[in-house]
């Protein structure tokens, strides 16, 4: 295996052995580079089906679930990803009979457009063989471009699976998936072409964020809120992930059942939506970031469902307490099959389950605020522009991105601490972990650390300076008094990343490391190109940053 995905990756280079730091096994990641393999297969036809417009809709769709499935810390399962290679193939001869039953193609065309596994053992071999390896790439700045694109599809595609859940649509989105996926499968791909397409994966990423923000709206726009962070009598289900179609249909089938729903980890921000504060029983929030689920989930005493990642690979006496669904998946692990059509999933075996488990043990009191998304921070504009101009609020510091368990990450939580009171933070996803629940105070009743909700809201973190740039009328976002401190652990941090790089963001600092799967010259590009910086230590960087450096 060679996996360089996430910010854990072995030595800031790649895992590389039996097993990577995520727990992923050498024969999981080994199908994971053939899985994606057969995804741009679909691709290749796919890209000039819709060139004639013929666009497949199912097997767009089947590639973004696709890639979502390969995300760090979501499917650990090599029966999946057997059962979907041999689906991806199906998928690329629709679409290649399609094609070819309008157009002729001419010329050679590439393995990954025509290999046709005899059975299930051909699939293991081809795996094992390094099929779709990132070392079969010589050049490292190729490779590293590469890489940079795909880990951006990767994240563009967990919002596409999440938005389309709910308003489908999003054909332009997809297609821009499969034509990038071809640019990466062309061995002969010039560097400034990938150079381009890394910042056109920037743009998409701001419309996938935006596409599925305009989703999401369909539980209503996020609003202030309180969240209770303690527990009931009755017993509990642990929800985590992102996939609010997934909380509704398990409130709605929990209903009535004196079974209590708390969230955990990136569900949080859940609360936050009108639509769901309808249900009594979503009890609160429970627990923390994602990588403590496993000291968690033996004080939570029900089972937890895993809706995306991220998922620890759980210990052995926990295991039939864990239920996944979606892209979501371990060997050994209960599985909740998609919903069919028009159709809703099954949450019957958990909720038979939680009935016969403990309440949950407290771990902690009281309650936190959150809920700023860009429409609600927008209805307080008027009071911030006030606050800015009288000198109240000197600098909005962005620490969006993701948590993890580097120890190193520590500096976030030092930096919120060292941070001057006339300054507000701006954060969203589960990086906000780290300093959610101290006690930083407000500034004339605004609090110091707005949060916005999931990763995926990190765009309207975008919007919220775009609009301030349109209130003090001014030609560049980069002179607004903002510093982007940003935390990465996996792939939806760097489409994130990609899509402020598209706005035209600069000196953004990004850690706890800079991203392994950058070789030399493509890192020296990036950072002399966009300002981009490492971290330094809490102290030193907020002294910068309070400077606008």
């Amino acid at each position: 295996m060679f996996c360089h995905q996430c910010q854990e990756t072995a030595q800031n280079r790649g895992c590389d052995k039996m097993q990577g730091v995520c727990g992923k096994k050498s024969d999981v990641a080994n199908l994971q580079d053939l899985f994606i393999w057969t995804l741009k297969g679909i691709s290749f036809w796919g890209n000039m089906a819709t060139q004639k417009d013929l666009y497949n809709e199912e097997a767009a769709f089947f590639i973004a679930k696709g890639l979502f499935m390969t995300i760090t810390n979501a499917d650990f399962s090599k029966d999946h990803f057997v059962q979907k290679i041999n689906q991806a193939i199906k998928h690329r001869e629709t679409v290649k009979k399609q094609l070819l039953e309008k157009t002729k193609v001419s010329g050679d065309l590439p393995d990954y457009a025509v290999w046709t596994p005899a059975n299930d053992n051909d699939i293991l071999a081809k795996a094992e063989s390094g099929t779709g390896g990132w070392l079969e790439i010589e050049n490292e700045d190729i490779r590293s471009l590469k890489a940079t694109i795909l880990y951006g599809l990767k994240g563009m595609s967990a919002y596409l699976e999440h938005g389309y859940q709910i308003v489908k649509d999003g054909e332009e989105i997809f297609k821009f998936i499969m034509e990038a996926l071809s640019v990466i499968a062309d061995q002969n791909a010039a560097q400034d072409d990938l150079i381009s397409y890394v910042m056109k994966t920037g743009e998409y990423g701001v419309k996938a964020m935006a596409y599925l923000d305009e989703a999401n709206s369909h539980y209503g726009d996020t609003e202030i809120s309180e969240v209770n962070l303690g527990v009931g009598a009755n017993p509990g289900i642990l929800i985590s992930g992102h996939d609010l179609v997934d909380l509704e249909e398990l409130l709605e089938q929990t209903k009535d059942q004196q079974v209590d729903i708390y969230t955990h980890s990136e569900m949080l921000p859940a609360h936050y939506r009108p639509f769901f504060k309808k249900y009594d029983h979503l009890r609160g929030n429970y627990g923390n970031s994602w990588y403590l689920q496993k000291d968690e989930l033996k004080s939570f005493n029900g089972p937890a469902l895993f809706t995306s990642n991220c998922l620890v690979p759980p210990d052995a006496d926990k295991m039939d307490r864990i239920f996944t669904t979606g892209a979501v998946g371990f060997e050994g692990l209960a599985y909740i099959p998609d919903r069919e059509p028009g159709g809703h999933k099954d949450f019957g075996p958990i909720i038979d389950m939680a009935k016969k488990c403990d309440a949950p043990a407290a771990i902690e009191s009281g309650k936190i605020v959150g809920g700023f998304g860009h429409k609600q921070v927008l209805k307080l504009a008027d009071k911030i522009i006030e606050a800015i101009k009288a000198g109240k609020i000197k600098r909005f510091i962005v620490m969006a991105g993701c948590d993890g368990r580097h120890k190193s990450r520590s500096y976030y939580t030092e930096v919120a601490k060292e941070l001057p009171k006339d300054t507000v933070i701006l954060t969203a996803g589960c990086a906000k972990y780290r300093y959610n629940k101290l006690d930083l105070g407000d500034i004339d009743g605004i609090p110091r650390v707005l949060d916005a909700g999931q990763c995926n809201d990190s765009y309207s973190l975008a919007v919220i300076a775009l609009e301030l740039q349109k209130a003090f009328k001014m030609a560049d976002i980069n002179d607004l008094p903002i510093s982007f401190d940003i935390a990465w652990y996996e792939q939806k941090a760097v489409l994130v990343l990609l899509a402020l790089l598209h706005l035209g963001v600069k000196g953004i600092r990004l850690g706890p490391t800079l991203p392994g799967f950058l070789s030399p010259n493509i890192a020296d590009f990036i950072i002399k190109s966009f300002e981009l910086k490492g971290i330094t230590n809490a102290k030193e960087d907020v002294q910068a940053m309070m400077a606008g450096k």
